[in-house]
């Protein structure tokens, strides 16, 4: 069984074909700059690289899907003789909203809602559905689909963690909550931490996952099941991001659309890509900019990052209180995996709850390990996440 797994944004389509006998990923790539001057890149399984940045007119994502199609069955990197030959395909849709807490064969209804949330994800939830009918277009409706929901994992929240003190009918008239995202990442990497643990079905675990890359956010778990997380309604909230600011105090939004005579989208770009590590640092939104110029003595690229650490370490004091304890911390993401002088410099911070950083296993990047001692009163583990494989699961489950 083949499973094709999309990841559509408003310019741009990620591609993954996996092979569940094995789960072993035949082929992927990348349709960029969609609409604009269309890049494409294609890999082997192995990684050979077939095609890199190749310049393709793609005005839009069916003819993105088409190089897909083209990419898979024909040339140096073949894998299929036909479409036939994928059985199904999982799309990662940003935004489920209240509705949906686990993945979904996507029918009429699905995507009658999904349009619907995209109030919530204005900037997600159109590139979702672009996806799905330009795959509908290329494929036909032979070949099943799946919605997998970045929210999904997050619905196990209690309302006293995901409402905020508005009129409660904001939330009942128009939804207005906390929702999480980086939903299928935090599902994988805590199954494993918790059979790491030795609790393969979460019962009795308290875990804080950190899903750290440009885009980041933390998710407390209690018994398997998220009890918090730190984004909210939208991405943007949470601590200090690559471009996006975290939580401010509300009042300073409508403070400088008022002095810098901002509308609400001009103020939704400051914060969403001119903030964050970006706008202190000044610098740049990449961690490995920021470091850099960091070790050169720049100030504000030493403030950017200081600011990250600590909003982190509050958050997790924060959801150790609230879970009543901490039996593991995980990190994964880009920034998570490979980033070991930030995981040391945080589990260094948490020495007050015992924990034991392993200096020398801490140097690990993108495997699993442990990195605290046999000694630590809270384990830690770097675990690498893999969406598309939580993608292709539920897909395959569904049909």
């Amino acid at each position: 069984m083949k499973i094709l797994v999309i990841n559509a944004g408003s310019s741009s389509l990620k591609y993954q074909l996996i092979d569940m006998d094995g789960e072993q990923v035949v082929a992927k790539g990348l349709c960029e700059r969609v609409g604009i001057d269309g890049k494409f890149t294609h890999k082997l399984g192995d990684g050979t690289v077939v095609c890199k940045e190749l310049e393709v007119d793609m005005p839009d994502h069916t003819t993105a899907f088409a190089q897909v199609k083209k990419a898979l069955t024909t040339g140096e990197g073949k894998v299929i003789n036909d479409l036939s030959e994928i059985t199904a395909i999982g799309h990662r849709v940003v935004q489920g909203g209240s509705k949906y807490d686990r993945s979904v064969r996507i029918d009429e209804e699905v995507l009658k809602a999904v349009r619907e949330y995209e109030v919530l994800a204005p900037l997600h939830n159109p590139a979702c559905l672009k996806g799905i009918e330009a795959a509908t277009e290329t494929f036909g409706t032979e070949i099943p689909q799946v919605a997998v929901f970045d929210t999904a994992f997050h619905q196990t929240m209690p309302e006293v963690a995901y409402l905020w003190g508005l009129p409660y009918e904001y939330y009942t008239d128009y939804g207005i909550r906390r929702y999480g995202y980086h939903g299928s990442s935090h599902r994988f990497v805590s199954a494993i931490c918790c059979e790491l643990l030795g609790k393969p079905d979460g019962k009795g675990t308290r875990i804080i996952t950190c899903h750290l890359g440009n885009g980041s956010s933390l998710a407390a778990l209690k018994d398997g099941k998220v009890i918090d997380t730190t984004m909210g309604m939208t991405p943007l909230d949470g601590f200090l991001m690559g471009t996006r600011s975290g939580a401010i105090d509300p009042s300073v939004v409508t403070f400088l659309m008022e002095k810098e005579g901002l509308t609400p989208k001009q103020m939704d770009d400051v914060m969403n890509k001119k903030s964050g590590m970006l706008g202190i640092s000044g610098v740049s939104s990449d961690d490995r900019d920021i470091t850099a110029a960091m070790d050169e003595g720049n100030p504000r690229a030493k403030l950017a990052w200081d600011m990250r650490s600590y909003q982190i370490l509050k958050y997790i004091g924060g959801y150790v209180a609230a879970l009543g304890g901490l039996d593991a911390i995980v990190f994964t993401a880009g920034i998570g995996e490979n980033q070991d002088r930030l995981r040391a410099e945080l589990l260094e911070g948490l020495s007050y709850l015992g924990v034991k950083l392993d200096a020398e296993a801490n140097k690990v990047r993108g495997q699993i390990q442990e990195i605290t001692t046999p000694d630590s009163a809270v384990r830690a583990f770097v675990i690498p996440t893999n969406e598309e494989l939580v993608i292709a699961r539920d897909t395959k489950a569904l049909i």
